[in-house]
Parts: C-alpha cells; sequence; structure tokens
C-alpha cells in the first residue's frame, strides 16, 4: 500500500489556500499547507492594512462555516449598505441599496491581514491540517496514483492531490506548463486609507471616468479606503504627491463627499491585469483563486471568486472517495462547475473597463444612458444586488 505524506497538498498559505485548508477540516483528509513565507499577525493597533477586501455574502457564509469569521475583531468590519455609481457625464448615477433588495447588507468591508490572521490561527487548531513554513517547492511530478513535490532543501512529499493557490504568478501553474492568456489593461491601481471628516453611513462610491475608474469603499468608524484604476502617467503623479497634496487631490477628485481626508496609509500601486487559462486541472493537480483567474478590481469580486472555488472544490472532495480525489475526470467536473461564474465576472469587468476607458462619444453616451436606464429598474438593480452578492 503506497504511503502518502498527505491526501491533499496546498500550495500557498494565502487567504483562498488556507481557507480550502480549513473547508477541509470536517472531512476524513490529511492536508499539508506549504507557505514560503510565514504570515507575521503582530502590527500595531490603530495602524490599517493597504489590502482591502469587499467580501459578499456567499463568502461571507463560508468563511463562518469554517471559523474565520468569529476569529476577526468586530471593531474593524464594516458593512456596506449602499452604492453610489457615476457616469462621467453630469448626473449620471446609479444606487443600490441594501434595503431595496430585502437584505441587510452589501457586502462587508475588512482588511487582508485581519483575515489571514484569523485564518492561520484556526488552521494552526486542526490536528489533521499541517503547516510547513517557510518552505519553497521547486519540483512537481505527477504519476498514475499521485504527485511528489520536491522541496529547496531536497525533501520529497508525496499526496494524492496538489492545489496551486499560489497567486497570479503560480509557480505550480507554470511546472505545468499552461500559459495564460494575459491581457493587461495599461492601468494600475493606487490604493491607499483615510481618515474621513463627514460618516460615510456605510455607503460605497464608484466613479467611472474617460480615463479611470476610482472608488471609495467604507472602513470601520471614520474612515474609507481608495481604489484608484488609473493610468501609467497619473500612478506616477499621484504616488510622487506629498501626504496633504494627495488628500487634495482625492478630495477633488470625489468631489468632497467626505469632507476633508487625512491620510493614514502610505500609497502603493500594482499593475492590472486579466489572466485567462486555457485549463485549470491537470491529472493530481488543481489550480485555485488567482492562480486559475484575476479579474479587474473594478467589481471587488477576485477574493470572492477565490473563496467560490473553495466552496465548490471542498464540496466536491469531502462526497468523493479519498482515493479519487486526484483522478482528472473528478476535477474537470471542478473546472467546468466554476467556468460559468469566472467567465461571466471577468467579462462584465472587462466589458466595463473598456466600455468606460474610453473616449469614444457615442461610447459615452451609451455609457452614461445604461447608468441612467439602470438606475430606473428596481426589479434590475435586486437582481444584480444578489447575483454580486451570491458570487
Amino acid at each position: 500500500m503506497e504511503n502518502f505524506d498527505a491526501d491533499v497538498i496546498i500550495v500557498g498559505g494565502g487567504l483562498v489556500g488556507s481557507a480550502l485548508a480549513l473547508a477541509l477540516k470536517e472531512t476524513n483528509l490529511s492536508v499539508l499547507l506549504i507557505e514560503g513565507r510565514r504570515p507575521v499577525f503582530e502590527w500595531q493597533q490603530d495602524s490599517w492594512d493597504q489590502r482591502i477586501y469587499a467580501i459578499s455574502r456567499a463568502s461571507g457564509k463560508m468563511l463562518k462555516r469554517i471559523g474565520a469569521w468569529q476569529r476577526m475583531d468586530a471593531d474593524r468590519l464594516q458593512a456596506t449598505s449602499a452604492m453610489e455609481i457615476f457616469g462621467d457625464a453630469h448626473g449620471t448615477a446609479l444606487q443600490f441599496n441594501a434595503l431595496e433588495a430585502g437584505v441587510d447588507e452589501l457586502a462587508f468591508m475588512l482588511e487582508n491581514r485581519e483575515l489571514q490572521k484569523a485564518l492561520w490561527c484556526g488552521l494552526q487548531e486542526e490536528k489533521q491540517i499541517r503547516i510547513l513554513s517557510p518552505a519553497s517547492p521547486v519540483r512537481l511530478v505527477t504519476d498514475q496514483t499521485g504527485a511528489t513535490l520536491t522541496l529547496a532543501d531536497g525533501q520529497t512529499l508525496r499526496a494524492r492531490l496538489v492545489v496551486g493557490a499560489d497567486g497570479a504568478n503560480s509557480w505550480v501553474r507554470s511546472q505545468l506548463a499552461i500559459e495564460p492568456q494575459v491581457m493587461p489593461y495599461q492601468q494600475f491601481g493606487v490604493v491607499a486609507n483615510f481618515e474621513i471628516e463627514k460618516p460615510h453611513l456605510g455607503v460605497a462610491h464608484q466613479w467611472f471616468m474617460s480615463d479611470g475608474i476610482l472608488a471609495w469603499l467604507p472602513l470601520a468608524g471614520h474612515r474609507m479606503s481608495m481604489v484608484w484604476s488609473c493610468n501609467d502617467k497619473e500612478r506616477a503623479e499621484l504616488m510622487a504627491l506629498s501626504p496633504e497634496k494627495l488628500c487634495e487631490y482625492v478630495v477633488a477628485a470625489g468631489g468632497a463627499r467626505l469632507g476633508a481626508l487625512q491620510l493614514i496609509t502610505a500609497p502603493a500601486a500594482f499593475p492590472l491585469r486579466l489572466n485567462h487559462l486555457p485549463e485549470t486541472v491537470r491529472d493530481k493537480v488543481v489550480l485555485i483563486g488567482d492562480a486559475a483567474h484575476t479579474v479587474h478590481p473594478l467589481a471587488g469580486q477576485g477574493v470572492n471568486l477565490g473563496f467560490g472555488d473553495v466552496i465548490e472544490l471542498a464540496a466536491l472532495l469531502t462526497n468523493t472517495p479519498v482515493k479519487q480525489i486526484g483522478d482528472y475526470l473528478l476535477l474537470r467536473r471542478y473546472e467546468r462547475s466554476r467556468r460559468e461564474a469566472v467567465y461571466t465576472m471577468q467579462g462584465v469587468c472587462h466589458g466595463l473597463q473598456k466600455l468606460f476607458n474610453n473616449s469614444n462619444p457615442l461610447l459615452k453616451n451609451l455609457r452614461n444612458l445604461g447608468l441612467g436606464a439602470t438606475n430606473q429598474l428596481p426589479w434590475l438593480k435586486r437582481q444584480l444586488i444578489r447575483h454580486a452578492m451570491d458570487a
């Protein structure tokens, strides 16, 4: 009888990889999580993480089910009760309201580090989940019965299934020679957090402009997080501004809706791109999260797509005999089950980005007309809200 070091080896201990490990805790599967850098969970309590996520209702339910939600500091969570979207024509707007859809909130805003800490605390309490960190894999080989990982220190590990949850520049994906179809947006996401003068009342704001997309996301207390998708020239200008000038610039861009701003986290920038993969599974190997797909951040759904992968894959593995969890035909079922959700979100985000970041006057009229028309159709807004919440 063949010996395995674990039934499932997960490469990547970020949000998606660690969530999958916890989602498998109620099964009889042994899990080994490999992470290159062990997270640091000590920080000043009055500081804020640059990375903010909008967690959908479906993702929130999953995080509660695996015990991560309960471990987070409730005082640092912020419910989003409404969203206001503005076009690039005067008076064009679209409002989404949780009460109109019959729910308490549209999403929850939280910090990456708070959720990562909650997930890792949960991992360390589960006996059938082992963590190997820091550790760097250098070779992946599959055969008829399983997969073998070789680490940088020479150690070899054997599993029935290897899961690549190691991000947009996935090492696992490169080992499979799966080349993503990369579509760079020629844009950067500039992020920063601010103290605000006026209360945000749980309302998120988003401005679609011909040269970029600006979002203000409510944070706990009198704070908000900015995500500005812009071209390289504007990225350089934003990053070069002093804290005071950056606050003034952001205030002006948003029409001073939240009053004066004070910078609380230094701005950071990252390139935006769409990664589309022709396949996300091979025999004994599956890719999830950013390793399998990336989207434009305008809808804030990247991490929710990853958690959707977790929900679907965990359900499939839970109901599969242990000896079969790495079978290609089984993994193809997972791939097909996720294809529609991923393609839909990628298509919507890509289409909106191209529609609004466009100087064509005809398209300008059409996009603003569309925003205004949608705002007059309550039934359509309810459908859009529920689709986003259940993503």
